[in-house]
């Protein structure tokens, strides 16, 4: 049976305030699946993402956020990784000092569960004991750079430091491949891409998807829905999912814009996710 992601009535508001940013969020992703999620800046589409991974600045006050039938509403950041979900950032950040490999390896390695074993021989806490066999990581690693167009010479630099805005989000189209989730949640991936760039990243998501993954991409164009073709599109206004449909409606939307959606459902200011 497949995982999904469900997203049962959920709530947000910014912690340590009373400003709501979600209002009765309902959504389900299923492995297989790609679900595109459209709406207008401020509509609370990025606050969802971090919802979803548990960032602390933001405070579920209602609804439940649930992996194969199992809240995660109480789970840190890195057990919702481990229990298979991504989040793929419009901002990627650098990380000095922190070699792509090394956070790559470590990375893996927590999540496959070598981590969890004791350390190698009688020299426990000796760096590497207990991750994943550098010979066996850096075959895979290589591999999978090549398969998706990022620069060998990539894996000694620093996470991310001095990267184009392209080959950041190619770093984090290598880090799903390697990390391999149940679910990814890709936020604005397409952001400040040129046409080159664009084309890239949507060879690096359609390669990814399939049976053992789905996807929920949020972005506010067609344009990368031109080269990833969703099963199904979300719009999403002023904190919750208002329409639902199939391809088309990422057209629609592209010939009346965002204001159509506003007439429709004409409520409050939007909110800042």
């Amino acid at each position: 049976m497949p995982s999904e992601l469900v997203i049962k009535d959920l709530r947000v508001k910014v912690a340590d305030s009373d400003l709501e940013v979600l209002k009765g969020v309902n959504l389900t992703v299923r492995q297989g699946e790609i679900h595109a999620l459209m709406g207008p800046n401020g509509s609370g589409k990025s606050t969802l993402a971090y919802a979803i991974m548990g960032h602390p600045h933001y405070e579920v006050t209602e609804g439940d956020i649930l992996l194969d039938g199992e809240s995660i509403l109480e789970l840190e950041p890195n057990e919702r990784a481990r229990k298979g979900l991504f989040l793929a950032f419009q901002y990627p950040v650098a990380v000095p000092g922190v070699s792509m490999s090394n956070f790559l390896r470590t990375a893996v390695s927590n999540i496959r569960g070598y981590t969890d074993k004791p350390a190698v021989g009688d020299k426990p806490g000796v760096i590497g004991s207990n991750l994943m066999p550098m010979k066996e990581f850096r075959a895979e690693l290589l591999q999978k750079m090549d398969e998706f167009h990022v620069d060998r010479s990539f894996a000694r630099r620093y996470l991310n430091e001095g990267f184009s805005g392209g080959e950041k989000k190619r770093v984090e189209i290598l880090q799903m491949a390697m990390l391999q989730p149940k679910i990814a949640i890709m936020d604005e991936t397409d952001s400040g891409l040129d046409i080159d760039a664009l084309r890239i990243v949507a060879d690096g998501v359609n390669k990814l998807a399939g049976p053992n993954l789905g996807i929920l991409l949020i972005t506010h164009y067609q344009r990368i829905l031109n080269y990833v073709k969703p099963h199904f599109v979300h719009v999403f206004y002023n904190g919750r999912v208002v329409m639902s449909g199939g391809p088309e409606l990422a057209a629609t939307l592209e010939e009346k814009g965002y204001q159509w959606v506003k007439q429709q459902f004409d409520e409050p200011a939007l909110v800042t996710a």
